[in-house]
């Protein structure tokens, strides 16, 4: 997001300031750190206690004007605040096992009916799925109908969408084993296609799909979803390798990402996340969160740079929105932990 708060509004997906400016050096990087498996724990530990008090009290942090995460009336149209399906699966991802309380509190509060959008649903599916619900057989709390989310997207007009709309629908239909209905308006393997056409000539992708505008925090959820799609078009693949490309060149010296603005790099710890989870969803990339630089001047893993982000509460540093902040961290940390063995954090069981 540059012009930051523009692009934040638009995205149905995740970008906060959550501040920093880059430094340039001129110099090779000659050291280069890297987290240990005990400070992987110890920040871990801290941003989960601290995403189990907002899940608890339902508050999005907690100043004295923190709104709910979850609530009907604040949130007529959805249920819940932006940010809360991220938030759930960073949760999940990180081991934690949601009460029946909890389950219920969330089902009762979510809005979701044959006239949810194509952004409704996605974040529904990858939420209400990381918290034990089957979305294909999902019954709203107060009616006697039972929905197939799935299905309903599927169905849904997806013309017009952002990039990053159209990146989460991609990851939300895969984030299951799950049946493609014979009247869907899309395939996975289509969606990858209209996603790589939608790339920038310098690799990246923009909210807005203009290259003045490429930013990293769209780029990565493209890589995801593209990733995601398993797609084996030339094309796609293609695509995914320059997108990973673009993604490497912009790091900083010091490990962290971020989105430009007023001809500055304002590095951040949601634009760091993201990074770190479209790295973690390849494994041919997954070196690059934590081990290995990705250019020469690098000299902070951007695993390294994201910790620095947590305060020792827990809280994210600097974040707009604890949700998104406390969210996207969870998440990149359970991607990364997850790439470890193998397995992504979004093929949720």
């Amino acid at each position: 997001m540059k012009k930051h708060i523009l692009l934040a509004t638009i995205l149905t997906s995740t970008l906060f300031v959550v501040g920093g400016l880059q430094r340039d050096s001129a110099h090779a990087a000659t050291t280069f750190k890297t987290s240990t498996s005990k400070v992987v724990k110890s920040k871990t530990s801290a941003t989960v206690r601290y995403a189990k008090e907002m899940l608890a009290t339902n508050k999005n942090g907690f100043t004295t004007d923190a709104a709910p995460i979850f609530s009907r009336s604040a949130y007529p149209t959805s249920g819940a605040a932006d940010g809360y399906s991220d938030f759930l699966l960073g949760l999940k991802g990180n081991g934690y096992k949601f009460t029946g309380r909890q389950k219920a509190f969330i089902r009762k509060n979510l809005v979701l009916n044959s006239k949810s959008d194509a952004a409704t649903l996605s974040k529904a599916i990858v939420g209400l799925k990381a918290i034990g619900y089957n979305p294909q057989k999902f019954r709203p709390y107060g009616s006697q109908k039972t929905l197939n989310l799935v299905a309903q997207l599927y169905q849904s007009n997806i013309n017009n969408q952002t990039t990053s709309a159209l990146s989460q629908v991609l990851i939300a239909v895969s984030t299951g084993n799950y049946k493609q209905p014979k009247n869907a308006k899309f395939s996975r393997t289509k969606l990858a296609m209209t996603l790589s056409a939608l790339q920038q000539t310098n690799h990246g992708w923009a909210y807005d799909n203009q290259l003045s505008n490429v930013d990293t925090d769209t780029t990565a959820m493209a890589i995801i979803a593209l990733a995601r799609s398993k797609s084996t078009t030339q094309q796609v693949k293609a695509s995914l390798i320059q997108g990973q490309n673009y993604l490497k060149s912009k790091v900083a010296t010091t490990g962290a990402f971020g989105y430009q603005y007023l001809g500055k790099t304002v590095l951040n710890a949601n634009s760091t996340a993201e990074a770190v989870l479209a790295y973690a969803t390849k494994l041919n990339t997954v070196k690059y969160v934590n081990h290995s630089r990705s250019i020469k001047t690098q000299n902070v893993s951007p695993l390294t740079a994201l910790f620095k982000y947590v305060n020792s509460t827990g809280s994210i540093k600097g974040a707009s929105s604890q949700l998104y902040g406390i969210g996207q961290v969870n998440l990149a940390i359970a991607a990364y932990k997850t790439a470890l063995h193998h397995r992504s954090v979004y093929t949720i069981n």
